[in-house]
C-alpha cells in the first residue's frame, strides 16, 4: 500500500466570479502540523490549476484530496444523460465535454454548462426543475453517494442539484474543468491507477473527515481555533498554525488535511466492496467512504 510524506486538501467552489470565497488549501507533511496555504489575494481556480501543475512538475510525494463529485451519476441508468446519443461515456471524456461547452466561461466557471439548451433539463436551478432532473427533489445518485448514505458516513446531494447552499453541483462541474486540464499529468483515483510514486488526487467529502475527528453528524463545521486542535488531536495530528481569521472553508480544508494522513493508511478504503471497473471509470469514487 502506497504512502504518502505529505497530504492537502482543497476545499472547493463553483461560484461564479473571480475568486470564490470557498477555496481553501491546507497540507500536512510528516511533522504533523497542518497548515493554511494562503495566497496575496483569495485563491481562484487557475490559481489551484497552476499550484497542482506544479506539484506535478515537482513530483511532490502527496495525497491531495478535492472536495467535490468528479462525476456524475451514471449506474443508475447507465448514462450520465440518459436519452442524449452523445452522453459520453466516461467519466474523463465528461471531463472534456464540459471544459469544451465551458471554454469561453471566465474564471474557469461552468455557467455555459448548466445553461446549455439540452443539458440544462438534467438539473434542477433555482425556479425550474429540468424534465430529465426526476421528480424525487433528492435527484439521481451515484453508488458512492448511496452508500455514503447507507454507513451514515454523510448525506450528500445530487450532483445535478444546482439548489441550495450545501448543493454540490457548480462545484463538481467546475472541478470537473480542472481535472481535464491536468491532462493525467496528475493521476486521479479511481479513474486512474495509484502510482508508485509523484502526487496522486482523491475527491473527498469534508464531512466525513469531520466525523472521523469527533464532530456529530449535522454539526461537522468549525469556526475557532480550540475546536479546529481538538479535532486535529482525535486525528493524530499537532495544532495548526494559527489563522488570522476563521471560517468552515479554512478549517475544513486543514482538519480534511490531517484525516487523510490517517486515512490513507487504511487498505479497506482503497479497495471498496461496492465498487467495480465501470463505476471506478464512470462515477468515480468518495475517499473514505469503505
Amino acid at each position: 500500500m502506497r504512502r504518502f510524506t505529505h497530504t492537502a486538501c482543497f476545499d472547493w467552489s463553483g461560484q461564479n466570479v473571480a475568486r470564490p470565497k470557498g477555496i481553501a488549501l491546507a497540507i500536512m507533511g510528516p511533522d504533523k502540523k497542518p497548515a493554511l496555504i494562503e495566497s496575496e489575494h483569495d485563491w481562484n481556480r487557475e490559481d489551484a490549476l497552476e499550484w497542482l501543475l506544479e506539484q506535478a512538475c515537482i513530483g511532490t510525494d502527496m495525497l491531495i484530496g478535492m472536495d467535490l463529485s468528479a462525476a456524475l451519476p451514471f449506474a443508475d441508468q447507465n448514462a450520465y444523460f440518459p436519452g442524449w446519443d452523445d452522453s459520453p461515456e466516461s467519466a474523463k471524456a465528461l471531463w472534456a465535454l464540459v471544459d469544451g461547452i465551458c471554454c469561453d466561461d471566465p474564471y474557469l466557471s461552468a455557467h455555459s454548462f448548466v445553461q446549455h439548451p439540452l443539458l440544462r433539463e438534467y438539473f434542477r436551478h433555482t425556479g425550474y426543475l429540468g424534465k430529465a432532473y426526476g421528480n424525487a427533489k433528492a435527484g439521481r445518485l451515484r453508488v458512492v453517494e448511496e452508500q455514503s448514505r447507507i454507513q451514515r458516513l454523510a448525506n450528500p446531494y445530487s450532483c445535478l442539484n444546482l439548489v441550495g447552499a450545501a448543493q454540490v453541483g457548480k462545484s463538481s462541474l467546475t472541478g470537473m474543468r480542472i481535472l481535464h486540464r491536468l491532462a493525467g499529468r496528475i493521476p486521479v483515483w479511481p479513474f486512474d491507477p495509484v502510482p508508485a510514486k509523484g502526487p496522486l488526487i482523491v475527491e473527498i467529502y469534508t464531512s466525513i473527515a469531520a466525523v472521523n475527528a469527533g464532530l456529530a453528524r449535522g454539526r461537522t463545521k468549525l469556526h475557532d481555533r480550540e475546536s479546529l486542535d481538538q479535532a486535529l488531536r482525535t486525528l493524530g495530528a499537532l495544532p495548526h498554525c494559527p489563522l488570522s481569521k476563521y471560517d468552515d472553508h479554512k478549517t475544513d480544508a486543514l482538519m480534511t488535511a490531517a484525516w487523510l494522513a490517517k486515512a490513507a493508511r487504511n487498505k479497506a478504503l482503497w479497495t471498496p466492496k461496492a465498487i467495480n471497473a465501470k463505476i471506478a471509470a464512470t462515477e468515480g469514487w468518495t475517499f473514505g467512504v469503505f
